[in-house]
């Protein structure tokens, strides 16, 4: 569970009780702008038999044109040297590469016709829409990497999920891993509760790659002189939060502390919280499956959350800052230089074998039905092949490309087995049954019963969290 340590000299309060940056504040201020809807359970009538939810965000930005829309028809200039395979439902068919996923695929819906063009055409804006369903406004266009995240943003679609349920009594309502996407100060906007009020923020578990077995909670770590044997002591810890204040502003951030510290003290101090934490008790065949990388283990420890009863859990794709150089990325999907070695060698294995193995895992304890599983990025890639930062066409990238991308979707009450809308001939619009990533959010909330979108701002007055979109109700 939570590591108990002291911080580095080179931290930025040493010595220090941090409930920020992993249970709420995230780098916010945390006044409550708005509130959901009531709580409760999901209405028997209102969808799909989701009772959790498991997004696979696959950081970069995914060529949907190699891995499951490709395009053997197309010139040679935009189709690349990947075949499609068969897989385990017949008119499905997915990349070469995706061996183990294509014997999966009977429990698959894939979707081929998202358009999500921005005005950016980046990441900040790729991650905002995907994640909250929202159209970026006219900020990130101002901004670009500059545009940080802000408390008047719409809420990730996790929060609001979470925002909807009873409080778990152990954990929180929804769990962020194996990072938070990206370095300070260019932390990704949309995966806040943002206007929701930061008690909905997602808790980050930080996942190492050297090290996939362990995950730690950064917000939870002690002063050297309150040891673990001093935890179950509420006064002692009660303490040490206080020395914490003068860390934040007086004003806004001292209404949610109180709730942020309990979150603190169940964590630390519950031992179911250690239990689902702790991977080493998994037996090696199941570590296996998925592969003992950083993102296996992570979808693992998502299963594992899932058991504890935690309604939503985000699995961010980490890099690999080795093969950045190679991919002219920051080692994930964002290939702009030699897109089809990285993917042929490192992405798609991996992915492959993480997420195949996911679905076979949750399939095989019967909890598939109850568990919605959604994979998503910010972006597809440009159907030509060339980009010019990284050499034009010899140096066989693909550039960013938000007006067309693919989503997977599984479990959780949809239909296994089937392809919905399609893009054009090379993969660069949507040309058949066009969604958004509004109807992909739309979709979660629909396969988790959710029938009110409303919530309530501070002034009392009533505002839909998503008025675009629809479920794609054709997938259940």
């Amino acid at each position: 569970m939570a590591r108990i340590d002291r911080q580095g000299a080179s931290g930025p309060s040493r010595r220090t009780f941090l409930v920020a940056s992993g249970l709420g504040l995230s780098g916010l201020s945390p006044g409550r702008l708005a509130t959901a809807g009531a709580v409760g359970e999901p209405s028997p009538t209102g969808g799909g038999s989701a009772k959790s939810t498991i997004l696979f965000f696959l950081c970069g930005g995914a060529s949907h044109l190699d891995s499951w829309d490709l395009k053997p028809d197309a010139p040679a200039e935009f189709r690349g040297p990947f075949l499609p395979i068969a897989t385990s439902a017949p008119g499905v068919r997915l990349s070469e590469h995706l061996p183990l996923l294509a014997s999966q695929a009977h429990h698959l819906a894939v979707v081929n016709s998202v358009g999500a063009s921005v005005a950016t055409n980046d990441h900040h804006a790729g991650y905002y829409y995907n994640l909250t369903g929202h159209r970026p406004d006219s900020t990130f266009l101002t901004l670009g990497n500059d545009r940080t995240p802000r408390p008047d943003d719409w809420p990730f679609m996790g929060t609001v999920v979470g925002s909807r349920r009873p409080p778990h009594p152990t954990l929180v309502n929804a769990i962020t891993l194996p990072h938070k996407p990206s370095r300070a100060p260019y932390t990704r906007p949309g995966q806040f509760a943002a206007r929701l009020g930061v008690e909905h923020d997602p808790l980050y578990l930080m996942g190492d790659r050297a090290r996939p077995l362990n995950f730690q909670v950064p917000a939870l770590t002690l002063q050297a002189e309150v040891g673990p044997e001093r935890l179950r002591d509420r006064r002692a810890l009660l303490s040490a939060v206080d020395g914490a204040r003068r860390e934040f502003d007086r004003a806004e951030r001292v209404r949610t502390y109180s709730t942020l510290e309990q979150k603190a003290l169940a964590l630390l101090c519950s031992g179911e919280t250690a239990r689902a934490f702790d991977l080493a008790d998994e037996p090696e065949a199941v570590r296996a499956r998925y592969g003992e990388t950083v993102n296996g283990m992570s979808l693992l420890m998502a299963r594992r959350l899932v058991e504890a009863g935690v309604p939503f859990i985000t699995v961010f794709w980490m890099e690999d800052r080795e093969i950045a150089d190679r991919c002219k990325s920051a080692g994930g999907w964002d290939t702009h230089g030699n897109n089809f070695n990285c993917l042929k060698e490192y992405l798609l294995p991996e992915f492959d074998r993480a997420f195949a193995g996911l679905i076979a895992d949750l399939d095989d304890r019967g909890m598939l039905d109850q568990t919605l599983l959604l994979v998503t990025s910010e972006m597809g890639r440009k159907p030509r092949i060339g980009d010019p930062r990284s050499g034009g066409q010899s140096g066989a990238g693909r550039d960013h490309w938000t007006h067309c991308q693919s989503v997977l979707f599984a479990g959780g009450g949809i239909r296994g087995g089937q392809v919905y809308g399609s893009s054009d001939r090379v993969g660069a619009y949507p040309a058949d049954r066009p969604v958004t990533p509004a109807h992909v959010a739309h979709t979660v909330y629909h396969a988790m019963g959710l029938q009110d979108l409303q919530a309530t701002d501070v002034e009392g007055r009533p505002f839909p969290l998503l008025s675009e979109g629809a479920p794609i109700r054709d997938l259940f």
